[in-house]
């Protein structure tokens, strides 16, 4: 399997750069995968597509204001930090740019001081660990110095920081939104409740890995980067008893689905826990825990992309991505979704 037979030409102008004032109201592909019927709604219509008695598996981790920006304490030189993965003694592991300039022992100050960084080591990959300095909660440092790590097709600025985030995000640690999640209102959360959906919650944190390309043109090649997950007993034996009653698993977001499929044995129990998932979902992989999924329209020759191609078949998929183009669909983070039944 090639890499390129995942490639799409996507105009440049579908890609978009702004949530919609209303979360609810972008477009909603239906995707039948069966058969490969397509049907065009709004994201509210997605009520009509959910029966009394099914499970909706939401994500429900909080991006963190990741990205810091510095100057260099010898040169004042224009330093980025970006956090990746907390470790211990206010150590992270960190994306930084440039990166040629900060080797080991260097160090950044950001705002007026109050926050200081050391390089203490790069790793294989490039990324760098860096230790912290600071007074009080590095939690609130954070929230006043830090930018929301956008994606790079993301060329606007974000006017409102809680528009990167789902409605009911919670727990603290991505490096980027679970962005099917974010079409959805408390409003509509609530109507999908009261129509008898059990609402069950996990947790990924998505790291960057999620956005960089696949560099080999062999998919079985492809490493996948780490992410932590938690799967709670509750939600756990929500989703069993949804599908031990005859219901359909419906996950929210490939994170969501990563975390089932991880935490799924061969008869599709989901057993709770927590820990770190490299799943690589790719045509050819039987599903063992969802039966449909909500999600964005993703990157070319992306290893998302190539997920939902495992769910739906890459045939109807590719049609589906052409016809989304056709009917110019807004594509990516703040882009339209696609149910796929």
């Amino acid at each position: 399997m090639k890499t390129s037979d995942f490639n799409f030409d996507l105009p440049q102008e579908l890609i978009a750069q702004d949530p919609l004032e209303d979360r609810s109201s972008s477009r909603l592909m239906v995707l039948n995968k069966e058969n490969g019927e397509i049907t065009h709604r709004i994201f509210h219509d997605i009520t009509e597509y959910l029966h009394p008695g099914d499970c909706l598996v939401i994500n429900d981790t909080k991006v963190i204001p990741a990205r810091l920006i510095g100057t260099k304490e010898d040169t004042g030189a224009h330093i980025e930090i970006l956090l990746l993965k907390r470790k211990e003694n206010d150590v992270w592991e960190t994306l930084v740019k440039p990166g040629k300039k900060c080797r080991p022992g260097a160090r950044v100050v950001f705002g007026n001081g109050e926050l200081k960084a050391e390089i203490v080591d790069v790793l294989e990959d490039g990324n760098r660990l860096v230790h912290f300095e600071y007074e009080g909660i590095f939690e609130e440092v954070l929230d006043r110095l830090g930018q929301m790590p956008l994606p790079p097709y993301i060329t606007h600025k974000l006017q409102d920081k809680n528009r990167y985030q789902t409605v009911y995000a919670k727990y603290e640690g991505s490096a980027a939104a679970p962005t099917a999640g974010l079409h959805f209102t408390k409003e509509l959360l609530k109507q999908i409740e009261d129509m008898g959906v059990n609402i069950a919650r996990v947790t990924l944190h998505v790291g960057l890995g999620t956005f960089r390309p696949v560099k080999v043109e062999n998919v079985l090649e492809h490493h996948m980067h780490s992410e932590y997950y938690n799967v709670t007993e509750t939600a756990a034996k929500m989703i069993n008893d949804t599908k031990k009653n005859g219901g359909r698993i419906i996950a929210v977001g490939t994170t969501s689905t990563r975390t089932l499929e991880s935490v799924a044995d061969e008869n599709g129990i989901i057993h709770p826990g927590c820990g770190n998932t490299e799943i690589f979902i790719y045509p050819g992989y039987k599903f063992k825990a969802i039966d449909c999924l909500i999600t964005n329209f993703h990157l070319p020759e992306s290893t998302l992309l190539m997920l939902v191609s495992a769910l739906a078949g890459k045939e109807h998929i590719m049609a589906a991505y052409e016809e989304a183009v056709k009917e110019k669909y807004r594509f990516f983070s703040f882009g339209d979704a696609m149910f796929i039944e």
